[in-house]
Order: structure tokens, then C-alpha cells, then sequence
């Protein structure tokens, strides 16, 4: 991203430009479909029960949820730098919470470049038929573990190039990352075995860059394999979102009252 692009993002610049728009922060989630999923399918961005609408609304703030489907750290980049939407929202973030790394770490037999051009093949026949026979060696080759859909290494860098472009932008705004979740799904043969590596790079990452971290694993492990998420074994149950938005909750309450605190201390002195 050319930085000059992002010399006109204060909140007193974009108030500036649209008067009539509302005061209230808003929080900013750049995630897969772990954002919008539950135990019946996707849901639209207003859905209650999402939990980003959950963490929204026990902040009185406002949400800009930007997801998709299979989304990595790769997509949620190019978000920032490409959806206009990821641009009115920043100056009135109260927070950012990058919701993406899950899919990173699921195994993808296929090469992703090669995975994800299968929608493009033509006649629509010759597409159907090698969209089969990927359905039909996915579940097999995924407990090999290899290739992964973005290396951890990849997906550092991008998540690095987000955290940077945001502290450019908004310095000390509140960013929140998330370790990649489990799954029990026999569309990966129940198999994940490149989520440690994931989460060891991700985890030195933000302990790095003073980054939070919460941990989708430990927040949805028991409603994953309850018998009550989704069939397809990766997302998740209401009460799976309860769970999470409770741990995003968590960190950024905590980062609200040690600002208040510094707050303090300033006018003290």
C-alpha cells in the first residue's frame, strides 16, 4: 500500500467530509467465514448472533464486518488495501480485530493458486468433474498435512504488513489477532495437523509486536465436538460465538480500562 494513500484517514478528516455520520466507533473485522457462519449455514452481517455483532453491541459501537468464505491473512490484506469500505471504517475504528488465520492452516492437497482457480475452468462440465475429484482427494491427502493453504511464514507477513499499515494510519488503536480455531470435519478427514505450526508463528508474532491474541481453539473446542455446531465440523454453534465474542470482549476491556489508567496518570501528573 502507497502510504500517501492513507494521509487522509484522521477521524477529524473523515467527519470533516461527511458531516452527518455517526460518532460511534466502530469495531473492524477483517475475517473468513468463522465471522458470519453458524450451526445452519452463513447468516447476513447483522445477524445478533454473530458474535462481532455480539462484541458491537456490548460496546455500544458500530460494526464493519468484511469476510468471506475461505478467506486467509492474504485476503484480509488485500481488503485493507482494496475495499473502499475498510477505508470509511478505519477512521472511526474503536478496534480491529483480525479474524483470519484459521483457513491459513487448514490442509490444501492442491497448491492454493492451482485450488483456487478451479472456478474458472470452462465448459461448466470439465469444472464440476475436477471440482469432484478434488472433493475426493481432500479428505485423503489432508492428514499428510502438505501443502498447507498459506505457510505460517506467509501469513505472518501479511498479518505484519496489516499491524503496520494500521499503526501507520491510527497509531495505538487497539488490534486484536486470533489463533486459528479446530475443526472435526471429514472434509479434511478430521485432520489439522498444521495448526501448531501456525499457532507457534503467530504467537511469536504477536508477542513481538505487543499484538493480543485470543485463542478460537480454546473458546470453541467443547462446542465444536458437542454434537451441536455446524455439521460440516468447522463452524460453530450460538453458543460458540457467545464464547468467542466473551474472549475478544475480554481483551479489549482490559485494553479500554489500562488506557484509562494511563489517562489518569497523565492528568495526574
Amino acid at each position: 500500500m502507497r502510504r500517501r494513500m492513507w494521509r487522509m484517514t484522521s477521524s477529524d478528516e473523515s467527519r470533516d467530509r461527511h458531516p452527518g455520520t455517526s460518532q460511534r466507533p466502530v469495531l473492524l473485522v477483517l475475517g473468513d467465514s468463522l465471522s458470519y457462519y453458524g450451526p445452519e449455514g452463513g447468516v447476513p452481517a447483522d445477524d445478533p448472533r454473530i458474535w462481532p455483532n455480539i462484541v458491537a453491541r456490548e460496546l455500544d459501537w458500530d460494526l464493519e464486518l468484511v469476510a468471506r468464505i475461505g478467506w486467509t491473512s492474504r485476503d484480509a490484506w488485500w481488503a485493507l488495501t482494496q475495499d473502499p469500505r475498510v477505508w470509511a471504517a478505519i477512521p472511526r475504528a474503536g478496534a480491529v480485530v483480525l479474524a483470519v488465520g484459521g483457513m491459513d492452516s487448514l490442509p490444501s492437497p492442491l497448491p492454493t493458486p492451482l485450488r483456487e482457480q478451479l472456478r474458472y475452468v470452462r465448459p461448466a462440465r470439465l469444472r464440476q468433474i475436477l471440482r469432484a475429484g478434488y472433493q475426493w482427494m481432500q479428505p485423503r491427502l489432508s492428514p499428510l498435512g502438505w501443502p498447507v493453504a498459506l505457510p505460517p511464514s506467509v501469513s505472518v507477513d501479511y498479518l505484519e504488513k496489516i499491524r503496520g499499515a494500521l499503526e501507520y494510519v491510527r497509531l495505538g488503536m487497539p488490534i486484536v489477532g486470533t489463533l486459528p480455531a479446530v475443526h472435526n470435519s471429514d472434509a479434511y478427514g478430521k485432520a489439522h495437523p498444521g495448526r501448531q505450526a501456525a499457532v507457534t508463528a503467530v504467537s511469536r508474532w504477536a508477542d513481538t509486536k505487543d499484538v493480543p491474541l485470543v485463542d478460537l481453539a480454546a473458546a470453541v473446542h467443547d462446542d465444536i465436538f458437542s454434537g451441536s455446531a455446524n455439521p460440516d465440523g468447522i463452524h460453530w454453534s450460538w453458543r460458540g460465538h457467545e464464547r468467542v465474542a466473551a474472549a475478544v470482549l475480554e481483551i479489549l476491556r482490559a485494553d479500554r480500562d489500562h488506557a484509562a489508567g494511563d489517562s489518569h496518570s497523565e492528568v495526574a501528573r
